[in-house]
């Protein structure tokens, strides 16, 4: 049977097989050897393109993403630097923390939904699932978590509540990022994968530190892991940030000085700056969560929780002052100025915080956390016989190192932020540190990816 077809094709049906042949003037696939050769070579080059063009569009992509969250950052930067001006300049504002906690308190239990998870839902949705077999749902973080926490940290802020702003900063960047990604289809995999960029730029702009914001967005999802298939779109991102804000006028001045000659005696006397650093970090998240769990277990109705918080900072205030409201900058600019700093003020920090953010108070730990590094450095200057500007400047990244698990990226935040020659102090404090912390952080979200206790990764003998 033959069957002519509009196109000028012949279908020749034998009964059990249909097979096209082309007319004249159409070219069969030609079986000549070299062709054929050829055909299989410009198949493979295009094959071995694929990855690296694949990788590009996510970077070029990246880079819109790090533009945005620079652009978040800043804006929530400018907005926090004028809250704390009008604090300052309005002392009685302080009082009204228990009736601004109340309303955040209020807003977060009844509209906040998965935003209340903050950071950690950030990191969590930015992980593939642990068994590769399962299908990967698409990571979402809500659209309402970046006007929520812009506004709850202003809030936070203008009334004297000491949270930090820099976990504000990637929550920002990463509900941004999330309503962005709307239009585009991509897989779930390359959605989480600029989800990490978006953490890299929220960060890495944040403090100006473009390549400790890559690596940061790299280590904070696992304890002990790098996810090095994000590096390109992170370190991208985190670049396009810090350029962004640098651009709009904010920038993170370089503090460079001597550490003179660094020998195994100084050495030895940052390691002990380190690990006091590391037992600051774990009595950080113990008190965060033992605050946490007293006011669930005493407070039963959830919008009034952070009124307790608000109202034991006001008892706090009163009794030691007001250094330890908001971000508490000055006393970092002190110890990094070589001041000495007394031994209860980072103590002092980490009260004032843990109780901030364990009663519900919306907010971030990573300013807070140098806060106390930096004064705690400064402290133990003295005692050890340091510079008190190098031990400040070492012992400001190991603290919320230790407390994020991200040793390797406070290391560079460090070299960054204070120069090259930092490098080894810097980085054997936040090593120590980051040794004598808990194995769980301060990020929920993040997943554990080895352990510390090397004891647990050590082959084990045989038994008899």
């Amino acid at each position: 049977m033959h069957e002519n077809l509009p196109n000028g094709t012949t279908v020749v049906d034998d009964g059990d097989t249909c097979q096209r042949a082309l007319l004249p003037g159409l070219r069969h696939p030609s079986n000549d050897p070299s062709e054929i050769r050829q055909r299989t070579r410009v198949s493979l080059v295009l094959q071995a393109l694929r990855a690296p063009l694949h990788v590009i569009n996510l970077t070029i992509l990246a880079v819109v993403v790090g533009a945005l969250s620079g652009v978040g950052s800043w804006a929530l930067f400018e907005a926090l630097d004028a809250a704390t001006t009008s604090r300052l300049d309005n002392a009685w504002l302080v009082w009204l923390l228990p009736v601004a906690a109340f309303a955040l308190g209020f807003a977060y239990h009844h509209y906040g939904g998965e935003a209340r998870r903050g950071t950690s839902l950030v990191i969590g949705e930015s992980l593939p699932p642990d068994d590769p077999t399962t299908p990967e749902p698409t990571p979402s973080v809500p659209r309402r978590m970046a006007p929520m926490i812009f506004c709850a940290t202003y809030i936070a802020q203008l009334t004297g509540a000491s949270v930090g702003r820099e976990g504000a900063a990637l929550q920002i960047g990463g509900s941004l990022t999330s309503l962005l990604l709307r239009p585009f289809r991509l897989s779930a995999h390359d959605r989480r994968l600029m989800l990490v960029a978006a953490m890299a730029g929220a960060f890495g702009g944040a403090f100006g530190v473009p390549m400790a914001g890559a690596v940061f967005a790299l280590e904070v999802q696992r304890t002990g892991r790098l996810r090095y298939e994000a590096l390109a779109p992170a370190l991208a991102a985190s670049i396009a940030a810090d350029r962004v804000v640098e651009g709009l006028g904010r920038s993170t001045p370089l503090v460079n000085i001597d550490v003179g000659n660094v020998d195994l005696d100084v050495l030895w006397r940052l390691a002990l700056v380190g690990l006091a650093c590391g037992l600051a970090a774990r009595l950080f998240i113990v008190s965060h969560h033992q605050v946490k769990a007293a006011v669930t277990r005493l407070v039963a109705y959830v919008p009034a929780r952070p009124v307790v918080g608000a109202v034991a900072t006001l008892a706090l205030m009163a009794l030691f002052g007001r250094d330890y409201l908001g971000l508490s900058l000055p006393l970092v600019e002190n110890a990094l100025a070589g001041n000495t700093a007394d031994w209860w003020e980072p103590v002092l920090k980490i009260v004032f915080t843990a109780i901030a953010l364990g009663s519900g108070i919306p907010g971030g730990e990573v300013t807070p956390l140098f806060v106390v590094g930096a004064t705690l450095g400064s402290a133990l200057a003295s005692p050890l016989g340091l510079d008190p500007r190098l031990a400040a400047m070492a012992a400001l990244p190991a603290a919320f190192g230790a407390a994020a698990n991200t040793p390797i990226a406070c290391a560079l935040l460090a070299i960054e932020l204070f120069g090259g020659s930092l490098a080894l102090p810097a980085a054997l404090a936040c090593i120590v540190a980051y040794a004598v912390s808990p194995e769980r952080g301060i990020y929920e979200g993040q997943r554990a990816g080895s352990t510390k206790d090397l004891r647990a990764s050590a082959a084990r003998p045989p038994r008899a």
